[in-house]
């Protein structure tokens, strides 16, 4: 990917970088610890993003 990237691809790439936290700690004790990973989350080696 080029260096200098264009304003929608930057978005697109901080918005996947925000979805891939992980899920928040009121969440998993809220649910007595049966969420632990956030459904959207995703591995940079596993799975790429469309630019």
């Amino acid at each position: 990917m080029a260096r200098n990237k264009k304003f929608p691809v930057k978005k697109r790439l901080a918005r996947a970088a925000r979805r891939t936290r992980r899920a928040p700690v009121w969440v998993m004790s809220k649910t007595k610890g049966k969420i632990r990973t956030s459904v959207k989350r995703r591995s940079w080696r596993r799975s790429r993003i469309k630019p």
